[in-house]
């Protein structure tokens, strides 16, 4: 039988022994006394110089592997003050084997706090992965004002879903050429980091956790998503921000966006798409009753806003004859590809997940990357969102994100071909490759039910920015209400919460950063059966410090008439 670890081997059959000699009378006084026996000894536990090494049998993974192995440890001091404070942890490094010799390893990393509060938090990725995420780092959309998991005690661990990225990074896809990989970053790999991470925290500290949670965004909400519906014994609650949940259908849907600004004249620059954004502000910021910046009714302002008829300070945002005339207006190529952008992929195929479409994106009122501001976020939401290159064959690494994603797709994950012009695929009839892709949607959208999470009493956090326009808030919409129909609003407000933000957009915005205390909010539902309410997010970078309340979907925030208008007191939720 393969070890684990002769450390762990020797404890192992110390407590044999012990249990052997009670069993057998042994350490009593011979005399029929009745005294109770003592108790066997505590369960050995490593240090974290002795964790090095360390080896996990298959037999520990839930699914197949070749077991995995602690590569590097080292202790790190405590740091940090206030809501930055990091205890005195293990950092444990390792890889989990695949089955087959050329697939990639999956690497991941725990973080083993000296003091620990016996629960632990899986944090998710982004993209395609290929990195590990930060395991000292916070969950998506964390408060600047409280600890982070591992600042409060937590145990923490994250993999790259088994793959390393290229300089590309999260836009790396070239693991879609291996099976295994597929499948690992499909899902798998989350069982399997997850085991092997438990066999770590059990060696270190005799005992497995007595919580456990999962918070991602992006690719990290899919992945809570997943975590949550194909392993709901693992799991007592989840955190999924923007979640790529239907991720196959969010890949479809994302390249008919980047087909879209392919098309000759439709890729806006910097200016027009500030013009585009200062025309839906113009239109719809007040229609929920404060001029703030900030569109809260995106349901009204996606009715109304038509850039070929809106205006801006008095003049046409469309351009004299649809033709470009330069910055001070959007061309009729420019708007068919923002329309285009707004309405639904409908897939004339059949996927195997079902998905039959992806709902368009909320682009009016989103940034989707503007020179012009001086946020330090900037770059970042530029680069999640329209990027500064139009896309193209062969596909410019400073395309807009989706666009490159996409593109690696195509090439490793349906075609198989790095040399594949990907701008040639059609998204809503695929023609050859539809069967690949119906395939490929059975790793990676996850499904709606999570009925064996809700019976075991877990918990889940859903929350999304409405200015989002790598992943749609709508698709978001259309998880909740499944889980509706599933199974009734009554029974889905026992265990689910949903939350919509306006501004914020994807992971980052330089409009309403948005933050909040979900874990905490998680803690109180899983551990005190305290639902939560009246919570609030606050702003960190459009204007620090302003509030908004989350308001449960579909109910979202109206100003109250009087009152500051940065304060969350003056906003009430209404339908």
């Amino acid at each position: 039988m393969t070890s684990i670890h002769r450390h762990t081997l020797g404890a192992a059959a110390c407590i044999a022994a012990s249990a052997a000699l009670i069993a057998c009378g042994g350490g009593g006084d011979g005399g029929g006394s009745s005294a109770e026996p003592p108790a066997p000894p505590p369960a050995a536990t490593l240090s974290c110089e002795q964790l090095q090494g360390l080896n996990i049998p298959a037999s520990a993974i839930g699914l197949p592997t070749s077991g995995a192995t602690v590569t590097a440890t080292r202790t790190v001091a405590a740091s940090g003050s206030g809501a930055t404070a990091l205890p005195e942890y293990c950092e444990v490094t390792a890889k989990i084997s695949p089955v087959e010799s050329t697939a990639p390893d999956i690497r991941f990393q725990v973080a083993l706090p000296a003091s620990w509060n016996q629960k632990v938090v899986m944090l998710g990725g982004g993209g395609f992965n290929g990195t590990i995420p930060n395991i000292k780092g916070n969950v998506p959309a964390g408060p600047t004002n409280q600890l982070t998991p591992l600042g409060r005690g937590y145990a923490t661990f994250a993999s790259d879903s088994g793959h390393q990225a290229n300089a590309l990074g999260s836009q790396d896809g070239r693991f879609g050429l291996n099976d295994e990989a597929v499948r690992n970053f499909g899902g798998d790999a989350l069982k399997k980091t997850r085991d092997a991470a438990l066999a770590v925290i059990k060696a270190r500290y005799a005992a497995g956790p007595t919580k456990s949670y999962f918070a991602g965004g992006s690719t990290g909400g899919r992945e809570a998503l997943t975590a949550i519906q194909r392993w709901p014994a693992d799991w007592e609650g989840a955190i999924a921000w923007y979640p790529a949940w239907n991720d196959a259908a969010a890949l479809l849907g994302g390249h008919r966006m980047s087909r879209a600004l392919a098309q000759p004249g439709a890729y806006p620059n910097s200016a027009k798409r500030e013009i585009l954004y200062d025309a839906a502000m113009e239109a719809c910021d007040a229609l929920d009753g404060a001029s703030d910046g900030l569109i809260a009714n995106q349901t009204l302002c996606n009715a109304r806003f038509d850039p070929s008829t809106a205006t801006l300070r008095g003049l046409p945002v469309r351009c004299a004859g649809g033709v470009d005339t330069g910055n001070t207006c959007l061309s009729d190529a420019q708007i068919t590809a923002m329309n285009t952008i707004n309405t639904p992929t409908n897939f004339r195929f059949a996927l195997a997940s079902g998905e039959t479409q992806y709902p368009g994106y909320n682009i009016w009122g989103a940034d989707p990357g503007i020179a012009t501001r001086t946020s330090p976020l900037e770059p970042t939401v530029t680069f999640l969102a329209f990027g500064s290159t139009q896309p193209a064959n062969p596909m410019p690494a400073t395309a807009p994100y989706i666009s490159v994603l996409t593109d690696q797709w195509i090439k490793y994950s349906v075609t198989g071909d790095p040399t594949f012009n990907s701008l040639s695929l059609d998204p809503e009839d695929p023609g050859p490759w539809a069967s690949r892709i119906s395939a490929l949607s059975t790793q990676l959208d996850a499904s709606t039910d999570i009925s064996a999470f809700k019976a075991r009493g877990g918990k889940l956090l859903l929350a999304h920015g409405l200015a989002d326009v790598l992943v749609s808030t709508r698709a978001t919409e259309q998880y909740y209400q499944r889980l509706q129909s599933r199974f009734g609003p009554s029974e889905v407000d026992g265990f689910v919460r949903y939350y919509e933000v306006a501004g914020y957009g994807h992971a980052v915005s330089s409009v309403f950063n948005a933050t909040w205390d979900s874990l905490s909010a998680l803690e109180g539902w899983v551990e005190k059966s305290t639902a939560p309410a009246g919570q609030i997010t606050t702003d960190t970078a459009g204007m620090p410090g302003r509030t908004r309340p989350l308001c449960d979907y579909p109910t979202w925030p109206q100003y109250k008439g009087s009152g500051d208008l940065n304060a969350a007191a003056s906003f009430q939720c209404v339908r």
